[in-house]
């Protein structure tokens, strides 16, 4: 029942602009909501998730995904127009401010507990890869020592605020958007993935040219100015 109210949620609505994103994205799109004309309906989640629902029928004008795969697929299966890449952001580990980790490396200390997003997530997935590039001893003693998998970034991020977890791999900028501080630390520039954003206009979308409108105001508008201000990286300006 809960999914089927989600489904129901994201359907398009005539006049308004719905949008299914990835929930590393939401404080970006909900300023940038606000800086423009019309009514828009965020459904932020993780990105596997919400590609899933719309396989499942879910109808929102536009999809914005946390890497690159979700958006390509859709588009390749005839749910979506060819993804546009419009974002990047990095990987960090986020502790308490308290915290006496200091390096990836104190991960792997006994009694650590550790919290990841699952894989179907794109941080999950990017975290995964981050792991693979640690010597084999060190990545198993800090897998060894992962208490919870999280639906999504925010998950991980509530799991760190609430004190239930010592440390978590999160996008840099839901670290600085946490709602109590965290103490990030930043990861060797050889262990990070390529973290990519790609949003799509749907095939079916109600409002096509307004979808098409919110995908430019992202690469050269008030939406690039959202993601500049939220922590993400224009794509104009990534490596």
């Amino acid at each position: 029942m809960a999914l089927a109210g989600i489904l129901a949620g994201c359907g398009g609505s005539g006049d308004q602009l719905t949008v299914s994103a990835a929930a590393s994205l939401t404080g970006a799109f909900d300023a940038y909501g606000e800086a423009t004309p019309g009514e828009e309906r965020f459904s932020f989640a993780s990105s596997g998730q919400l590609a899933a629902q719309i396989r499942q029928g879910a109808g929102p004008d536009v999809f914005a995904s946390a890497n690159v795969a979700y958006p390509e697929q859709l588009a390749a299966e005839g749910f979506a127009e060819p993804p546009v890449l419009f974002a990047r952001n990095e990987l960090v580990l986020a502790v308490a401010p308290d915290s006496e980790i200091d390096s990836i490396g104190d991960l792997a200390e006994s009694g650590v507990k550790l919290v990841v997003a699952a894989a179907t997530a794109p941080v999950g997935e990017y975290t995964r890869e981050l792991l693979s590039r640690l010597p084999a001893d060190l990545r198993e003693a800090v897998e060894a020592n992962v208490r919870s998998e999280e639906p999504d970034v925010k998950g991980v991020v509530g799991k760190l605020s609430q004190g239930a977890a010592d440390a978590g791999f999160v996008y840099s900028s839901d670290a600085a958007a946490a709602p109590q501080d965290l103490r990030v630390v930043e990861l060797p520039a050889r262990l990070q993935p390529s973290i990519a954003y790609a949003i799509s206009v749907l095939a079916d979308a109600e409002e096509p040219e307004r979808a098409r409108e919110f995908v430019t105001g992202l690469l050269e508008g008030p939406g690039r100015e959202a993601l500049l201000e939220a922590g993400l990286i224009p794509a104009s300006e990534g490596a």
